[in-house]
């Protein structure tokens, strides 16, 4: 049976409750101690107090008498009747023989007392005090024991009901406490209970929110913390509505920037109708084709783009084709890029002037806008069917969902970019530093247990703890997290992912990244680490990514002065083998 769960005040009551009880617990434990302790010092100082009157009297008999032995325990025999009916007295020698024992008749059977805890006590610090039973009489007491020059004396009172009662503490502490800690229950209680209304009032309005009951959405919240805490959540609500017409607002946006790019841009569908374009277009596509033609599929046609006609009939693996076209002594650069759902599209720019970076720079362009066509398109989608169809809650949600993982895509392709921009303009801004290989990895399987589960990937290294890096912690932990996330896309399910030193000399290390998947096709091992370079074989889009994972690991690798390659194994499966610096190792520069 399912054990029902505490509400918040009730497990908020739980834990003061029991915090206040180990305090309770403390103050009575402390307080009862000390009492004792008192207690203890004063029948100490009573023992104490009579042992300094039988001393007296031992030194006046002695005074008087030089038969010490029995003139001593004749004075502490008349001493007996000041003292109280069942103290013992001892008189014991220097050497530990007992002199003198009220409570004990036969002397000579008694061992020597040296050892006795009191006795010793008193032999190292001038006076000792020890509750134990007597190895004599086998009677528990409460010994004092001082010592003199010529011997020690010992005072004893039996440890019974009655010192024992004595000792303890006084009753009346326990009660006050136990009084004052049902006070402060009732305050706790009162203090839970009015934090517990406020988080009840919070759930009830997320709630609310959850159902777009647009009546709930102004709850009386208090005027404290929590308070201040849901009222902003009740702000970003109405913010969340309020962004849904800016989304559409951008979007409109993003359409005017294609109609005023300095691209000639037009979108196809996957039959080849026009579905927009840019003015542009029209533009470059007249300076092309021999007749002026308003109507942008005319490039489908004319020969002049006959070798991207031709792409467009057999793509092969390949995703986009690039061509260019000279007329009217200008040069055009033209580019396809084909998206998953075999729409493509079409950019026409005038490179005449251009020099070959920045025909680079257009090159990328286009496959940035290539890998953003589908999340925009994904989200437009979305948000007009979130805009214009009638929807259940559910569903709305779920459409906003889909749509915020098309924008965690974008973000991931931005900081992969960003990534790359880095390492090659401002490779000064990587801190260098000794890096445990062997912790990265733990670092790595932690961070990736989740995803590595999904797909029953086992990740093993057979690296050593004294295999350490010197580079940067960010990038080195980048070319492990990439390769395991191309292992963990594109591998397959069940395979295994092995990690090891296979060799080194005096300045590097040399790593063996190998999984037991799919592996690629030989025609493809030497382009895998090019900027969004996708193949067949169920390596495409679908599978996430932003396409730029390998090229970040070689150029992190290059980065650190190493070199990279992959193959593939000969019992299946790809192996990356790369290099890096030694910590402590001279690096050139």
């Amino acid at each position: 049976m399912k054990t029902p769960k505490l509400r918040y005040k009730q497990r908020l009551f739980l834990y003061f409750g029991v915090i206040f009880v180990l305090f309770t617990v403390g103050v009575v434990a402390f307080e009862q101690s000390r009492e004792r302790f008192f207690k203890t010092q004063a029948l100490e100082e009573t023992l104490e107090a009579y042992i300094d009157v039988a001393h007296a009297a031992l030194q006046q008999q002695h005074q008087q008498q030089q038969q010490l032995d029995s003139s001593r325990a004749q004075a502490l025999q008349g001493l007996l009747a000041l003292f109280p009916q069942n103290i013992r007295v001892t008189l014991i020698g220097k050497q530990g023989e007992v002199l003198y024992d009220n409570a004990i008749g036969d002397l000579l059977a008694m061992e020597n007392h040296l050892s006795r805890p009191e006795v010793a006590s008193a032999r190292k610090s001038g006076a000792g005090t020890h509750v134990r039973t007597s190895a004599s009489n086998s009677q528990p007491y409460l010994y004092y024991t001082k010592r003199y020059p010529q011997y020690y004396l010992r005072m004893a009172l039996p440890y019974d009901t009655r010192v024992r009662h004595f000792l303890e503490a006084d009753n009346l502490f326990i009660y006050f406490i136990a009084a004052l800690f049902a006070v402060m229950l009732a305050l706790i209680h009162a203090v839970t209970a009015r934090f517990g209304k406020s988080i009840r009032q919070l759930r009830d309005f997320i709630v609310s929110a959850e159902r777009d009951d647009v009546g709930a959405l102004s709850p009386s919240f208090p005027q404290d913390e929590l308070g201040e805490i849901s009222t902003k959540i009740t702000e970003n609500y109405r913010l969340l509505n309020s962004s849904r017409k800016k989304i559409a607002q951008e979007r409109e946006k993003l359409l005017q920037h294609v109609y005023t790019s300095g691209e000639g841009l037009c979108f196809f569908s996957a039959a080849g109708a026009v579905e927009f374009y840019n003015g542009l277009f029209i533009q470059y596509l007249n300076t092309i084709t021999d007749e002026a033609n308003g109507n942008p599929a005319a490039a489908l046609a004319d020969p002049s783009f006959g070798e991207l006609a031709q792409f467009l009939k057999n793509p092969g693996s390949s995703k986009y084709a690039e061509a260019q076209i000279g007329k009217q002594g200008k040069l055009f650069a033209v580019l396809v890029n084909i998206f998953d759902d075999r729409s493509f599209e079409m950019i026409i720019n005038d490179v005449t002037r251009q020099e070959k970076p920045r025909r680079l720079k257009q090159e990328m362009t286009g496959n940035i806008a290539h890998e953003l066509r589908t999340p925009v398109t994904s989200i437009r989608g979305y948000l007009e069917t979130i805009l214009h169809a009638p929807l259940s809650d559910a569903k709305r949600r779920q459409f906003l969902n889909k749509a915020y993982r098309q924008t965690i895509a974008l973000s991931e392709l931005i900081n992969d970019m960003s990534l790359i921009t880095k390492i090659e303009g401002a490779p000064q801004s990587f801190a260098l530093e000794p890096v445990a290989v062997g912790d990265l990895l733990e670092a790595l399987r932690s961070d990736l247990e989740a995803a590595l589960k999904e797909k029953s990937i086992g990740l093993a290294w057979s690296v050593g703890r004294d295999v350490v890096v010197h580079g940067s912690r960010s990038l080195l932990y980048s070319i492990f997290r990439n390769l395991t996330d191309n292992a963990i896309r594109y591998a397959g399910s069940g395979v295994s992912i092995q990690v090891s030193v296979y060799g080194e000399d005096k300045d590097f290390y040399y790593f063996s990244y190998a999984d037991t998947g799919v592996g690629i096709g030989e025609q493809h091992l030497n382009r895998i680490f090019e900027r969004f370079y996708r193949i067949s074989e169920g390596r495409t889009r679908d599978t996430g990514g932003s396409g730029l994972g390998l090229s970040i690991v070689k150029n992190a690798v290059a980065f650190h002065k190493g070199s990279i390659v992959a193959k593939n194994r000969a019992s299946g499966g790809l192996v990356f083998l790369f290099n890096l610096p030694k910590a402590g190792a001279q690096q050139k520069a």
